[in-house]
């Protein structure tokens, strides 16, 4: 792969990182000029209410969309990877759903943010462990084993999830908004618990980058090469199920993210997990702005729940890859 393709890769992202980084600090019902903003970034003006709208409400709100696209790219690379199967991502297995019935509890039962994580990610580690005992054998999940699979467990996790609505009351149009994917939540408090499970993610992915290259070969091979192979899937779906649940936990369902990156960037650089793995969080957290940004502008001053515009751009990729799921994406 050619080096100068990758920089292309991240030049390009980067630029797009920039653009949607200032614009969306300058949208919003108060139109903040440039050079205010720039202001307030420099610490030049911290007490007018233009800084406290910068700081306090726009910024964390990108900077969560950003780490948020990241944990849900990650996961989405890493389940693929684990059960070799390209349609493998967490919304689509029930992993999500998981996460959502689990975060929802928490919501019921008044508990402080943490806890809303903690539950999600038991909720979602046994959905994911769920699906990996059901999911076949040979090291290859059939592909129409799993979506069966993901549509079964995320339509009852959904009844469930529903119940806990409708015991929720009055606050229950709340839990119905944050349940399509909302990042109008964000606080500094929030972004600094999601960038801990993201960071612990991200490095025990990328120390284990060698071994997830080698499951994309069978079981049997990676078996040859001494891996642990059953053993090393049950840890990185406990990786996976951590991270998507603190993400769903804070912003609700966000869908295709982790099957639509993933896949753009293998056809850019390859199935090389050491490259793979970073790139595609730094564009899963682009990609995630990009689409927060479509969500508050397109019908503004309305907002459109963010998991409407990533299914918009989800469903019809998520369709073009279960059509040729059985010609073998990894193989």
């Amino acid at each position: 792969m050619s080096f100068r393709r990758i920089h292309a890769v991240i030049l390009i992202v980067s630029l797009v990182l920039v653009l949607l980084f200032f614009f969306g600090l300058f949208f919003g019902s108060v139109k903040i000029p440039l050079g205010d903003i720039f202001a307030i970034l420099a610490g030049k003006d911290r007490e007018s209410a233009a800084a406290k709208i910068i700081t306090g409400i726009r910024l964390p709100r990108l900077v969560m969309a950003l780490l948020v696209g990241m944990m849900l790219s990650t996961a989405g690379a890493v389940s693929q990877a684990v059960f070799r199967n390209p349609l493998a991502d967490p919304y689509i297995i029930g992993i999500s759903s998981g996460a959502v019935a689990g975060a929802a509890l928490a919501f019921i039962l008044k508990l402080p943010d943490l806890w809303f994580g903690i539950f999600a990610f038991i909720s979602a580690l046994g959905t994911a462990l769920l699906v990996f005992r059901l999911s076949g054998k040979g090291g290859k999940a059939d592909t129409a084993a799993l979506l069966i699979m993901g549509v079964a467990i995320s339509a009852f996790l959904g009844s469930f999830t529903s119940f806990l609505m409708y015991m929720a009351g009055q606050d229950a149009y709340r839990v119905m908004v944050w349940t399509m994917g909302y990042l109008g939540g964000a606080s500094w408090t929030r972004t600094g618990l999601l960038s801990v499970p993201l960071a612990a993610g991200l490095l025990y992915f990328f120390y284990h980058r060698h071994e997830v290259d080698a499951l994309l070969l069978g079981d049997e091979e990676a078996h040859s090469l001494g891996i642990p192979v059953g053993a090393l899937k049950r840890r990185l779906l406990l990786a996976v199920s951590l991270i998507a649940a603190f993400s769903v936990a804070f912003t609700g369902m966000i869908g295709f993210v982790g099957l639509i990156v993933p896949h753009g960037v293998r056809l850019c650089i390859g199935n090389n997990h050491g490259r793979l793995l970073p790139l595609a969080a730094y564009a899963g957290g682009v990609f995630l702005l990009f689409a927060d940004t479509l969500a508050r502008t397109l019908l503004a001053p309305v907002e459109i729940p963010i998991g409407v515009i990533t299914a918009f751009f989800g469903a019809p990729f998520f369709l073009f890859l279960a059509i040729r799921a059985g010609k073998g994406a990894f193989s």
